[in-house]
C-alpha cells in the first residue's frame, strides 16, 4: 500500500474522530443547558417569598393553586405536579400530554426538542382520581432525571430515602416507597406494570402490588391496600434488552 493510500485513510479517520468529537461536545453542552433549566424552575418552587397575587389562586372546586406551581402552570399548562426526592438530582416539573402521550420524552419543560425530555404521567392517568399515577424519566447519566432511581438498587440508599414527594398543583404529598423491581417493557416475560392505572375491585388492586412485591430487589416491610393511591416511577434499566427500573410508592398521610 501507498503513502498516498495511507494519508487518505488517516485523514478519513481523522475526519471521523473530529465529527464523533463534535457530537460529544455539542450533546454534553446541550445537556448542561438544559439541567441550568431545570435548576431554575427548582429555584422558583424552592423560593421562600412567593409573589402575593399568587396566593388563593382558584385552581377547581375549593382548591388553589400551590402560589410557586401556579407561577411554572403559567409557562406551561401542560405541568401536572413536581417531584422530588432528597439528595439525588431528582428534582423536577412533571408534566402530562394526553393528545400526545410521549410529547415529554423528548421535550424540555419549554416545549423545545431535548435528549433528556421531561418526567411525565402516562396519558391515560387521571392526576386527582386514578389509583395508580405512572411517571416516566429518562435514565440520564449523572443521576440526571430519573437516573437517581438506580441508587435504589441498593437497600441501604432505600433505607435512608423512603420516601418520595410528589406534589399536584394543589397539594404537597409524601409517598412511601413499597418495592423496587426489575422487569423488561414489552414482552410476554416482562410485568406490564405500566397496565395498571385504576383498580376494577381489591382484587386488582392486590394482584398489583403483591407482583410488585414479588419482583422486588428487597424487602420494605411496607404493603398497600386497596384504597391507598400509588404512584409508579418508571425509566430505563440496561442490564437486559427493554430493561426497566421501577419504584412504587403508596401517598401516606
Amino acid at each position: 500500500m501507498n503513502k498516498k493510500i495511507y494519508i487518505i485513510i488517516i485523514l478519513v479517520f481523522a475526519a471521523i474522530l473530529a465529527t464523533s468529537t463534535f457530537f460529544i461536545v455539542r450533546n454534553c453542552m446541550d445537556a448542561a443547558g438544559q439541567m441550568e433549566v431545570y435548576d431554575n424552575l427548582a429555584e422558583i418552587v424552592d423560593e421562600t417569598d412567593v409573589p402575593k397575587e399568587n396566593e388563593n389562586v382558584p385552581f377547581s372546586g375549593d382548591k388553589t393553586f400551590i402560589p410557586e406551581y401556579f407561577e411554572l402552570f403559567q409557562q406551561n399548562g401542560d405541568m401536572v405536579g413536581w417531584i422530588k426526592v432528597e439528595d439525588t438530582k431528582i428534582n423536577y416539573p412533571v408534566m402530562q400530554s394526553v393528545n400526545e402521550p410521549d410529547f415529554y420524552l423528548k421535550h424540555n419543560f419549554e416545549k423545545d426538542y431535548s435528549d433528556l425530555g421531561t418526567p411525565y404521567v402516562q396519558e391515560n392517568c387521571d392526576i386527582a382520581e386514578s389509583d395508580n399515577l405512572v411517571i416516566y424519566g429518562h435514565h440520564i447519566k449523572g443521576g440526571k432525571m430519573f437516573g437517581a432511581l438506580e441508587d435504589y438498587k441498593s437497600k441501604s440508599f432505600y433505607e435512608e430515602h423512603k420516601t418520595i414527594q410528589f406534589d399536584t398543583l394543589t397539594e404537597q404529598t409524601e409517598y412511601e416507597i413499597v418495592a423496587v423491581f426489575k422487569t423488561v417493557a414489552y414482552s410476554s416475560e416482562g410485568f406490564r406494570y405500566y397496565d395498571f392505572v385504576d383498580a376494577e375491585n381489591e382484587e386488582e388492586f392486590n394482584s398489583y402490588v403483591g407482583k410488585c412485591k414479588e419482583l422486588a430487589l428487597y424487602d420494605t416491610g411496607v404493603t398497600a391496600e386497596y384504597g391507598d393511591r400509588l404512584i409508579t416511577l418508571s425509566t430505563c434499566e440496561y442490564s437486559a434488552q427493554n430493561g426497566r427500573l421501577v419504584a412504587v410508592a403508596k401517598k401516606v398521610g
